[in-house]
This record gives structure tokens, C-alpha cells and sequence, in this order.
């Protein structure tokens, strides 16, 4: 159940299914000059609506932006800061929560680390505050990347390389410009920077050449069969 297109009677009937919510956090941060803006968003809202035909679930609308420190200085990424993810988070549980719905996935496509501990961070107050919902939060490229081990050919493939390449190719083939061409940060270890561009120049992480829309396919269905599994076994799960 696609929250963004059913009604209130649609989710009041949706109630009676299921409590369980998956919310979708992606970013508006570059991915190269070959893939969208969107790119971490659309693949967590995607497969996440795909689980959703497969098990009852509620997908909630995706929150477009995220916390983007390393992809800060590259043109078009919008980067918030943690705080607000935090309270973008609790608010929307917190919402959630009073219509009902008392299990609560937090898929997030962007997988940057400070982006991903906001969450957790947020994610263990409310658990805190409500005694009576369980949540998770689960990255999204992650599962990708150890579902896909078979299947990529590049060893340390990350941002906007074959792994993304080859998704957004199945998911969205209109939105791939071209073909991106193999880049690795180089970083210094421990030193923050503020010309973050200059150790990252083109904004890939891995080797899209490699990238094909088959690839995308079989790492997407992957996901999605592991995502099921996930909900299964957090609508079961009990601390005691």
C-alpha cells in the first residue's frame, strides 16, 4: 500500500492487514556525471513498493534529502544536518504511530555514515519513548552489496559505480546519461577537509563501465526477496 496514492479508507482497510511501515530515506546528492540526483532515493522507494506486492506493507513517501558530507561540495547535492534528519525521522514515526502503525522499517538508500548513525540515533530514542513499536533501521545499498557479491566485479565498488550503474540502468534507464568512468576517492586519512571536491573529482566511487541492466535486475530482485524476509522477521520479533 503506496501511502502517497490511497485514500483514508484505503488506510483504515490497510489497518486491518497490517502495522507495519516502511519509510523510505534517500538524498539529493550527485551520483557522477551519469546517474540522477535521486539516485539513492528511487532505489529504496522502488523496492520498497516492490515488497509491498508481495507483503502486506505501508510505504510511506520518501524523504528526498539527506546528510551528504563527502558529496557536499559537488554540484546539485542538498545536504541537511543531522538534527533535522533526526527530527524528520521522529516526527514522521511519531505520526505513524498515532494512526496506528506500530512497526517501523527505515530503509535508507543514501548509506553515507553520518547520515546512517542520525538514524540510529534517532531510531533508539523513539524506542525509548514508545514501549510499544519495534523499528529498524536497514541501509538499503548494504543489502545490495552483500546480495550482489556474485554479481559485481568490482572489489570495493560503492558510490555511483557498477552496483548503482546497474540498477538505476534496470530501474530507470531513461535517467542514465552515458557511461561513468571508474574513479576511487582519495582522501586522507583522518583529516577533515573542506574542499572535499578536490579528493573526489568526479563523484564516483567503483567503475560503472562495468555496470548492465541485467546486472541491476537480478541485484534488485535480491533486495527485494531479502527486504520480505526482513519484515517477516521483525513483525515476529520479540526482545523477551
Amino acid at each position: 500500500m503506496i501511502l502517497e496514492e490511497i485514500t483514508m479508507a484505503d488506510f483504515e482497510y490497510g489497518l486491518k492487514k497490517t502495522k507495519t511501515v516502511l519509510i523510505p530515506f534517500g538524498s539529493t546528492e550527485e551520483h557522477g556525471y551519469h546517474l540522477p540526483l535521486s539516485t539513492d532515493t528511487l532505489q529504496a522507494y522502488e523496492v520498497g513498493k516492490a515488497a509491498s506486492s508481495r507483503h502486506p506493507l505501508f510505504v510511506a513517501p520518501p524523504v528526498h534529502y539527506g546528510c551528504c558530507r563527502s558529496t557536499s561540495c559537488h554540484p546539485g547535492t542538498i545536504s541537511i544536518t543531522t538534527g533535522t534528519l533526526k527530527s524528520l525521522l521522529k516526527d514522521i514515526v511519531r505520526s505513524l504511530r498515532r494512526h496506528g502503525l506500530r512497526n517501523f522499517i527505515i530503509l535508507t538508500g543514501h548509506a553515507g555514515g553520518t547520515h546512517k548513525m542520525a538514524l540510529i540515533d534517532a531510531g533508539e530514542e523513539l524506542i525509548e519513548e514508545f514501549q510499544d513499536i519495534r523499528l529498524a533501521v536497514l541501509t538499503e545499498y548494504d543489502l545490495a552489496y552483500r546480495e550482489g557479491k556474485e554479481i559485481i566485479e568490482t572489489p570495493g565498488d560503492a558510490h555511483a559505480g557498477e552496483i548503482e550503474t546497474s540498477r538505476v540502468m534496470h530501474l530507470r534507464p531513461d535517467l542514465v546519461k552515458a557511461t561513468g568512468e571508474r574513479e576511487f576517492p582519495s582522501f586522507p586519512q583522518g583529516v577533515l577537509v573542506r574542499n572535499k571536491r578536490k579528493f573526489w573529482k568526479h563523484g564516483v566511487w567503483g567503475d560503472p563501465a562495468k555496470a548492465t541492466a541485467e546486472k541491476g535486475r537480478r541485484i534488485n530482485d535480491l533486495v527485494i526477496d531479502k527486504l520480505v524476509e526482513f519484515v517477516q522477521m521483525l513483525e515476529g520479533f520479540e526482545e523477551t
